[in-house]
Order: C-alpha cells, then structure tokens, then sequence
C-alpha cells in the first residue's frame, strides 16, 4: 500500500513507511470524503496544538474524493509534519483506520479526532497534559461530565440516539466501562504503550469502545469538552452505521464461552418464531402436519443460522465457505430433534426419570451439545488452515473486518 508523506514545502510518495521525527503527540485523524473540512481543521490545529506542544498529524484517509489531494495543499502551510495514508480497501470502516493510525503513530501519545471539526483542536494540550499529571493511559474527551455539552448533535433525533446508544453500552459493559462517561466519544487521547493493536476487531465508528473493553488501560480519566457543530458537509452517520454499531456490541458482549453459549440459547428461543408462522402456513395450505413440521423447521435453522453468523461468529466466518457452513449447522440442528427423542428414552428407563424431567435434561444436553458441535464443527478453523478459503463471506469489504483473530 503506497503512503504519501507531507511535509511543509514539500510532498514526498513513497512505497515505504517514511518515519517524520518524534513528536509529543501525534493525532490521528480518520477521514471519509472530508475535503471541505480538513483545510479548516489543519488551521485550528496550527493554531492551538503547536505552541503549547510539539505534534505531527496523521491522516488516515478512506476517500473517494479529492481530500487527500486538499490535505496535501493544506500541509505546505502547517509548521508540523502532516502525513496522509491512503487505504484502497477501507477495511474495518472508520474504527479500522484509527487502527492502522494507532500502528503508523511515532508519538508516545496519540489524539484520535474526528474531521469534520466537530472536537475542538484547543483540547489536544490539555488531553495530553491531563493524562500525564494522571499517569493515566487514556483520556476520554466527555460531552456528559461537568463543563461538557453535546450542543453540536444536529436534532433531537440525534441526541436520543447517541444517549440511546451510551446507556446501553454503559448497561452491557458496566466494569469496563467503568469511569468513562462517554463511551461514544470519538475524541480521546491514549498512550502508545496502551495498545494492543492486534487484538483490537474494529467494526464502524465506535473504536472508543473497542478500545475500552477489548484492551482498556488500568488508569482512565477524562476532560469535558463541548461537542461543535460540523463546519461542512454531511453526517456520516446513517442507519447502515446503526445496525453495523448493533452487531458490534453483539460480538464484543458475547466474546467469551460463556456469554456466546448465553447468546446461542437467546438466538435458539427466537427461532421458534419463524418456525411456528411456517408450521401454520404449512397446514394450513393442506399440508399434512408431520412433513409441515420437517420444513417449518428448516425455518427455524435458516433464521438460527443467520443471527449466529452475524453476532456471534462474525470473525470467524473466513474459515469455510459459506455454503460449508450453513450444510453442516444445518445437519447439527436437525440431528438435535433426531437425538431428543432417544435421550429421554434412556433418562426414563435407565435413570428412572420422570417424563417432564428427562425431556427438560434432554434438551440441555442437545442445547450443549449443538453449541460445542457449531463452534467446532463448524466454526473453527481446520487443521493446518488459517487463511481465508476463496470465495469465503468475510472478504474485505468496506465497514467489514478481515483478518480478526478469534475471540
């Protein structure tokens, strides 16, 4: 991936990773077709971060517009080093370009902030400084703590949903996100040492949150800041982007065994639904019940199928094709009807159970069994394979996350 580094005077392309001397800080700005914005931004940086503290900005650009050219006009009057990287395949969306500005930083500090103007340059001194006098490995720039505001949200649509989407990360997330009042922040300041790049598996905007539960530092502040309004152009967040947020905190909550068995249960329960609205359409067409039950099933296993592929093996979808995967979770399902029925013979006459109690132990024994049987049989990779197989679902596409490493 070519890299083009800018400097003040001068714009140098090169096919390697040119270093620009250390900074005290480095901000990492994530850009999608942000070139009416970033001409403004690198002046209010001029203006605020240098003469209180030495810096370099790295852009790590996504767009499909002419902002990587404008930012390159706009660096020969910035009296810091301005680097630009463009990604081809914008893969991880904006919680993935952090990332790779998160590895390319020189800093021992890095300031994430959005483009679009909407976090004040002024604060990145005091972010840093902040987390210094702490010794605190980040620092949360909050809309939600005393001196802060949100008064850039455009709508009171806007505002529901970003207080939406903060409790019910707080409500998931209690311990880790302990002390953060903004989980949703996109601008925050965090020690190159307090990363762990490679265990991070963004998905959209919300990299914050990323950060804090997968790979949080033990010492977390924060500093109020009031939220402006968008100096040009349009929001990018949408309904896509709310549903991408939505799987995210799926995957993130259901990371370990125990919580993703939990998942898998919840996600069984409402498979009954689409299985029942077939069973009736089915009979009531004429079809006889027990080959209506057979195939309203299949319904069940297709809906079943697709919420785990989505929310609970996400990252783990590049292991077999996708035709592989759903013939082999489809056999487990249906094998769990075909071993119920034995096992509730063997608890009554071997075990002396009651009919009610064997029947309930059968189906915690099928239910675990069918939860091990899909994590291995069909979710992990085989043997000796740990790339991704031609043709698999989880090809790089743009918001999509490619090489994430199991839970």
């Amino acid at each position: 991936m070519s890299q083009e580094y800018t400097v003040p005077g001068k714009v140098v392309e090169t096919e390697t990773t040119e270093v620009p001397e250390p900074g005290a800080v480095t901000i990492v700005v994530p850009t999608f077709n942000e070139s009416a914005n970033v001409r403004q931004l690198l002046h209010q940086i001029t203006e605020a971060v240098p003469a209180r503290l030495p810096c370099e900005v790295l852009f790590v650009d996504d767009s499909t517009d002419d902002t990587p050219e404008v930012i390159e006009d706009a660096a020969q009057d910035c009296p810091f080093p301005v680097t630009v990287l463009h990604r081809e395949e914008p893969v991880g969306g904006l919680g993935g370009a952090v990332v790779e500005g998160l590895k390319a930083a020189t800093s021992d500090w890095i300031v994430v902030m959005d483009g679009d103007c909407q976090h004040p340059p002024s604060l990145v001194p005091d972010l840093v400084a902040t987390g210094e006098r702490a010794n605190a490995g980040l620092v949360v720039a909050s809309r939600y703590i005393k001196g802060g505001s949100r008064a850039g949200l455009a709508g009171s649509y806007r505002v529901f949903v970003s207080r939406g989407a903060t409790w019910l990360t707080k409500a998931l997330f209690p311990r880790r996100l302990h002390g953060i009042s903004d989980p949703m922040s996109g601008f925050f300041a965090i020690r190159r040492s307090a990363v762990t790049a490679e265990v991070l598996q963004p998905l959209g905007y919300k990299i914050l949150l990323e950060l804090a539960v997968r790979s949080r530092p033990r010492r977390v502040t924060e500093v109020p800041f009031v939220f402006q309004d968008r100096f040009a152009g349009e929001s990018k967040s949408t309904a896509q982007e709310g549903f991408r947020f939505l799987r995210h905190l799926a995957g993130l909550r259901t990371a370990s065994p125990v919580a993703r068995m939990v998942g898998f249960g919840l996600i069984g329960l409402t498979g009954f639904l689409p299985n029942l609205v077939g069973l009736w359409a089915l009979t009531a067409a004429g079809m006889h019940y027990v080959p209506a039950e057979i195939l309203a099933n299949q319904l069940g296993v297709a809906w079943n199928f697709l919420l785990i592929e989505h929310l609970l093996f996400r990252e783990r979808r590049r292991h077999r094709r996708w035709w592989d995967r759903a013939g082999r979770f489809a056999l487990l399902a249906n094998a769990d009807l075909v071993l119920r029925i034995p096992l509730i013979a063997l608890f009554v006459h071997q075990f002396h159970l009651g009919v009610l109690s064997a029947t309930a132990l059968a189906l915690v024994t099928t239910f675990v069994l069918r939860f091990a049987g899909t994590e291995a049989l069909v979710y992990l990779p085989r043997r000796g394979r740990d790339k991704p197989v031609r043709g698999s679902t989880a090809t790089a596409q743009q918001g999509e996350p490619f090489d994430s490493s199991p839970s």
